[in-house]
């Protein structure tokens, strides 16, 4: 297992609100891709999966129609 520090962000889907619900978490996973289906796997989702060049991984999630991110940084 690895150990990730995850970023959750729910944005606002408010115009003039800018404000985003964000929550940290250190986790203990081996595919954070099967974190994210596990996660959201009672809800109708997409999702788009970006790997940066430091190694970061980002999910770009829209589900019922909110507009989230998940961002996994390993310790």
């Amino acid at each position: 297992m690895k150990s990730y520090e995850a970023v959750w962000e729910i944005f606002n889907q408010c115009p003039n609100n800018q404000m985003r619900d964000v929550f940290f978490e250190e986790l203990e996973i081996e595919d954070p891709e099967k974190y994210i289906q596990e996660k959201f796997k009672d809800k109708e989702f997409t999702y788009d999966k970006t790997v940066q060049e430091d190694g970061t991984i980002i999910f770009d999630i829209v589900t019922s129609g909110i507009r989230q991110r998940y961002s996994f940084t390993e310790c």
